[in-house]
């Protein structure tokens, strides 16, 4: 017995049983979703609310996440199979940003007290040596590369809202750690995911360049800038990049494949906030979100997955690679005034708000983000990983911001 899902038939095989009871679907709340995604019952594209009403619900459930752990970090997912999982120190390095900005935009002192919170755990658990833990905290604590770069745009933030030097001092002893683990090529693979280089470590580059903005030590900058040199050599000439996934007999998931992207973008723009259009990273990331955005005008649905000639290979969304996505297409639109981007921009979050549930007795579910549309893809399958949360309340905040400037430059009230 088969039944169509997005993107073609479904079929109902002993996995899918066996998913059926290991992670709990058969539950209610769990199977309202599953039986929606099973039948694409998401809300049509008219049906929709105002940003304002989902970003309120997303951040409803970020606060749930942390308050779910008892040590003011922010739990790295819930888990049909097993709720709330521990603190994870890389993902509440970002979002301790997005709480600020949150706070900025509704004047609610609450997120901003949260986002300290968020910042003075991530400070009990930095490693002797300056790195931060890969995984959450329920796992034994071995430095990583990338966890490590993501803690420092917390503790970035929290010195500039703050000016506590305890958060700085934090941030250089991490800057000092990526860079002493850096190998001659630029790359790292000492602590890392599959002990192999990655192109998403322009993710690292990023924070790197920050610390060097608040710093001045011409240290951090070369690192990043011996990194990103590195990651231009790997790009083919259709805007892929070589190594942008996690293993490299696999198909990169979205959500990689955007981290690139965004590393590249941002590092750019920080390093010729003057004229980014000109700089070579910005333009290596809008060679590859022409390719996205390409693929997506074609197909009017963003696949999880892709081989190196744009080609999807599954028929799942990876949500959190989706609202990353978005977020480079807009912040392409604000620095090249192209509106194909803002256009697919806003139909990607369209896309995302469409199959957030809204209205769930589930602390769990309701206002969370699924790792995969639908529950069961290849991407944290069953589960709503709060980095997808993160990256969706980021997505809508910087599409609002863009859109209200659009209206303005057209003279609409």
């Amino acid at each position: 017995m088969t039944a169509l899902g997005p993107g073609g038939a479904f079929a109902t095989t002993a996995r899918h049983l066996r998913d059926f009871i290991q992670f709990r679907v058969y539950r209610p709340a769990h199977l309202r979703i599953g039986l929606q995604d099973f039948f694409d019952l998401r809300a049509p594209a008219g049906a929709v609310q105002s940003n304002s009403i989902h970003l309120q619900r997303a951040m409803d459930w970020l606060c749930r996440a942390q308050d779910a752990t008892s040590d003011g970090g922010v739990a790295a997912r819930y888990r049909l199979s097993k709720g709330w999982a521990a603190s994870y120190p890389e993902t509440t390095g970002y979002i301790i940003p997005t709480f600020f900005d949150y706070a900025d935009l509704t004047q609610d002192e609450n997120y901003r007290q949260r986002a300290l919170r968020m910042a003075d755990w991530l400070l009990t658990v930095q490693l002797a040596g300056g790195a931060f833990p890969a995984h959450d905290i329920s796992t034994p604590r071995e430095p990583r590369v990338f966890n490590t770069s993501q803690a420092l745009f917390g503790l970035l933030r929290a010195f500039r809202e703050t000016g506590n030097a305890t958060y700085l001092n934090a941030a250089g002893r991490a800057g000092d750690w990526l860079v002493s683990v850096q190998n001659e090529t630029g790359t790292w693979s000492r602590f890392e995911y599959y002990q192999r280089p990655h192109a998403y470590h322009s993710e690292v580059a990023w924070p790197l360049l920050q610390l060097f903005r608040m710093t001045q030590k011409p240290v951090y900058r070369d690192a990043a800038v011996k990194n990103l040199d590195w990651i231009l050599s790997l790009q083919q000439p259709n805007g892929w990049f070589d190594q942008c996934g996690f293993k490299e007999d696999q198909a990169p998931y979205l959500h990689t494949i955007a981290y690139t992207i965004n590393g590249l973008l941002e590092s750019g723009a920080l390093l010729q906030p003057d004229q980014p259009l000109n700089n070579e990273y910005v333009q290596a990331a809008r060679l590859a979100s022409e390719a996205l955005l390409h693929r997506f005008e074609i197909r009017h649905f963003m696949a999880g997955q892709f081989d190196r000639n744009w080609k999807a290979t599954v028929n799942y969304s990876c949500l959190a690679g989706n609202m990353q996505t978005s977020i480079n297409w807009l912040r392409l639109y604000e620095v090249t005034g192209d509106i194909r981007f803002l256009n697919g921009a806003l139909k990607l979050n369209d896309f995302v708000k469409s199959t957030q549930d809204l209205h769930s007795n589930h602390p769990g579910i309701r206002g969370g983000i699924k790792g995969s549309h639908p529950l069961w893809g290849r991407y944290i399958r069953y589960s709503y990983p709060n980095w997808a949360v993160k990256f969706f309340v980021d997505a809508l905040m910087l599409e609002d911001k863009l859109v209200a400037e659009l209206y303005r430059q057209e003279g609409v009230a």
